[in-house]
């Protein structure tokens, strides 16, 4: 039984005509590479889907750009860069004017090729204005950078302080009376209560010390299981 005749027409269906043009855009490269390898034709095709995407083949040892200056050497009356290079030179001569422009007002502001006995009112007050403008683009800049540095030093001494903080908590932790701390005021009766307080602080030591030897003097074993007396530094430094 023979197929059925297709009628030639639009797909409604997005989906149904997404995947005819997939299956008949593989079918045609397919017949375009067998055209090319069989009769060893120069083959280019080039293929633009309803969201524009871009789907080419052309034929191994060719680029596009060969087969479109062959077909316009063949053709000879047409010349399909004419109109793109014209448009290339119209863009670079609005872009010259643009640079050249930019450059008369750099040498204006800095006061390079500046003439004012011929230039007229209008000038004179367009340079002013823009001398203006750029005083208040300096202007700000400078404060915004005044700014970010003021900003940097507050939090730096903000830092120290806090640093100065914990330093003073540390201070106070630290087991000194300041009955022990002398002033430098030259007082007399100040410096023989300190060195009193001073004494009366070595003799506690002193006391204490020759407890925490006795204690450890019962713990003292030789290491034939003999008690040894507990020596200090004052008995190692006499042996």
């Amino acid at each position: 039984m023979g197929r059925g005749k297709i009628e030639i027409k639009l797909i409604e269906n997005p989906t149904n005509r997404q995947v005819t043009y997939s299956k008949r855009r593989n079918g045609i490269f397919k017949k375009a590479h067998e055209l090319s390898v069989l009769c060893d034709a120069k083959v280019s095709l080039i293929m633009f889907s309803k969201n524009n995407k871009m789907h080419e083949y052309i034929s191994p040892g060719l680029t596009t750009k060969k087969i479109i200056d062959q077909y316009q050497k063949t053709l000879g009356d047409i010349d399909l860069w004419h109109s793109h290079y014209e448009k290339m030179l119209e863009n670079l001569k609005k872009l010259k004017d643009i640079n050249n422009k930019l450059r008369r007002q750099i040498r204006h502001r800095i006061g390079e090729g500046l003439d004012m006995d011929d230039m007229s009112f209008q000038q004179l007050r367009t340079l002013e204005e823009d001398m203006v403008s750029s005083i208040g683009k300096i202007r700000e800049r400078k404060f915004h950078v005044i700014k970010t540095r003021t900003d940097t030093c507050r939090k730096k001494v903000k830092s120290l302080k806090q640093m100065n903080g914990n330093l003073l908590l540390e201070l106070e932790k630290c087991v000194i009376h300041p009955q022990f701390l002398l002033h430098d005021e030259g007082d007399e009766e100040s410096a023989a209560a300190a060195a009193v307080a001073l004494a009366n602080g070595a003799s506690t030591l002193y006391a204490f010390c020759h407890q925490h030897h006795s204690h450890l003097n019962l713990f003292s074993h030789h290491s034939n299981g003999e008690e040894q007396p507990f020596k200090t530094d004052h008995d190692l430094r006499l042996a």
